[in-house]
């Protein structure tokens, strides 16, 4: 079953409105025309309206880095799935390794917030990954499993087809330190057959999982072009069309 690449950017803590809507208009101009890929940005809460509007029939979705799991209340700080959409999200980050690492997210806190994003209309991009000391202790595929088993508790095969899977080793994100096309490939592989043993072989072969970190022009063929990647979540090179626009048009070159 052939899996459409999907070429996914993850601003973090960057970009106001005003520079996040000139950083949208720059994307624009560097991937007009492109259809052979999927394409998509987070941006931080504040720049969403702006860059959803900015990129309204560019083919380019407009999404959000967390969710929190009640509609409404007293949760001071937070913001629902209903809301984000109403801003013009399609899709929403859950679980990335930075919200587990540094603000405490959980197995069971990100399944909630992944439940939480479905009933709002929203595509959850569940992200998996170990550290490099659970890597170098021969612990990588029991945490992902682990990741995966929490994050998708209560999912259906008919919800798992409005999910994405992120596969991000933590100890290269933002390092400069990218896992190797065949260490990636492997994890991937490993992804993909825990869905097929969780879900069923056709729910193995239809799931989207992307590689995330430190993902550049340089490294994108070596990466998409193994067998179970099919795309890539992109933090530092998002921040620039030329890079970001130069990711994408590698995974074109792919032909896939």
């Amino acid at each position: 079953m052939s899996r459409r690449l999907l070429i996914a950017g993850n601003w973090k803590l960057n970009r106001g409105p005003g520079a996040a809507t000139e950083l949208a208009n720059a994307l624009k101009r560097e991937l007009a025309g492109t259809t052979a890929v999927d394409l998509a940005v987070a941006p931080p809460f504040v720049a969403i309206p702006e860059v959803a509007q900015k990129l309204q029939h560019s083919g380019i979705a407009v999404g959000a880095q967390n969710v929190y799991w009640e509609t409404s209340g007293a949760f001071t700080g937070e913001i629902s799935g209903e809301m984000l959409r109403d801003a013009g999200c399609t899709f929403v980050l859950i679980g990335h390794s930075e919200r587990r690492q540094l603000f405490g997210e959980t197995n069971s806190t990100a399944n909630r917030r992944l439940h939480a994003a479905l009933s709002a209309g929203l595509e959850p991009m569940l992200c998996v990954g170990e550290t490099l000391a659970e890597r170098d202790a021969d612990q990588a595929q029991s945490i992902v499993w682990s990741q995966l088993e929490g994050g998708l508790a209560g999912v259906d095969s008919a919800a798992l087809e409005r999910i994405t899977l992120a596969y991000e080793p933590v100890w290269a994100i933002g390092t400069g330190r990218v896992a190797t096309p065949a260490q990636a490939q492997d994890m991937h592989a490993s992804i993909r057959t825990w869905v097929s043993e969780r879900f069923g072989a056709g729910c193995g072969r239809a799931t989207r999982i992307l590689y995330g970190g430190s993902v550049k022009p340089a490294n994108t063929a070596g990466l998409l072009s193994q067998k179970d990647i099919d795309g890539a979540l992109v933090g530092g090179a998002a921040l620039n069309a030329e890079s970001f626009g130069g990711i994408a048009k590698a995974a074109i070159a792919l032909g896939r």
